[in-house]
């Protein structure tokens, strides 16, 4: 009943989403598709029931942890639910057709390899804006937001995280990135199950499918949704660029080839990059304590040591 290398994929996958808030359904739902050979609807039934478990996990981590905007989370959920149960309806009883599920595809595609270029300037337009300022939420393009990835989901089944990060980070480009995925991963949990119980109505879920990629992901989520809530920008960033790239190239349908010879590549330049933005930032706080050392007018030496006196030399009586 339980497949072990469903349960890898699983795990797998689940890390991904715990750590980025993104690439469950671009990423499970092709593994299922092209290497277990699992019926398209199927998959997509099975893999977005077991999401509906898995992302509570994940977004209760960044809940506690406190990386989470609220307001956000509210108003993505009042214009995703309906729309994601919409979408399925539609899907199953009005003649979309393969070939409009296929354009959603490849422009979601489109839109994740257009923000890899919005992650990597990113930084660049942030130190314009070195202070720290609360995100003001923009209601109605965060509702019109909900309402289009919600649609996205119900007919595609990818989407309740890459594109909505997508948007969000058009929207709030000084967000921070762990507060980004924690807003992603709860928003999504409300979206997913109003998407999995159309599903599981209307589609065609496997009991032993997804029982195989529960057990994998929910461990995986967990550990990555841990590590992201306390990870810097400079190990996140590069993260997403690398799911990112990955996830769009399968959504544009390019081969499995291609994707194996870009994947080393990018992990490559994305473990080099995050490598080399540590040393910085370790340089940079080195730089700071050495300045606020110099501002209180002392140096303190470290590690710091009590002088030893001498020791004195014992006297002993004259009759001994």
């Amino acid at each position: 009943m339980f497949d072990p290398l469903v349960i890898a994929s699983g795990l797998f996958v689940g890390f991904v989403v715990g750590l980025t808030g993104m690439g469950g359904g671009a990423l499970m739902t092709p593994i299922l598709v092209l290497l277990f050979k699992v019926e398209p609807l199927a998959a997509v039934s099975s893999d977005i029931v077991a999401a509906m478990i898995m992302k509570p996990l994940g977004g209760a981590v960044h809940w506690r942890r406190g990386t989470v905007n609220r307001p956000l989370v509210g108003w993505l959920m009042a214009g995703s639910i309906p729309s994601s149960f919409l979408g399925v309806v539609l899907l199953k009883r009005v003649a979309v057709g393969a070939a409009l599920q296929a354009h959603i595809k490849t422009a979601l595609g489109i839109a994740l390899l257009a923000v890899i270029f919005g992650l990597v300037i990113r930084p660049i337009l942030i130190r314009k804006h070195t202070e720290l300022r609360p995100v003001v939420v923009r209601p109605l393009a965060t509702f019109l937001i909900g309402i289009g990835g919600g649609l996205v989901v119900g007919l595609t089944s990818v989407g309740s995280g890459s594109l909505i990060i997508v948007m969000l980070l058009m929207l709030y480009p000084t967000i921070p990135m762990s507060e980004m995925v924690g807003t992603d991963l709860v928003q999504a949990v409300p979206l997913v199950a109003s998407a999995a119980i159309a599903h599981m109505l209307f589609g065609d879920f496997k009991v032993g499918l997804t029982a195989s990629i529960l057990i994998g992901s929910l461990p995986g989520v967990f550990i990555g949704a841990k590590f992201s809530s306390r990870a810097p920008d400079y190990v996140i960033r590069p993260t997403l660029c690398v799911v990112l790239l990955l996830s769009g190239l399968k959504l544009m349908g390019v081969s499995n080839l291609a994707v194996a010879i870009v994947m080393p590549i990018a992990i490559g330049i994305g473990l080099t990059h995050a490598v080399r933005a540590s040393r910085r930032a370790r340089r940079e706080r080195a730089r700071q304590a050495a300045a606020l050392v110099q501002a209180n007018g002392a140096v303190i030496p470290f590690p710091s040591r009590a002088p030893v006196a001498p020791a004195l030399p014992i006297e002993r009586s004259g009759g001994t």
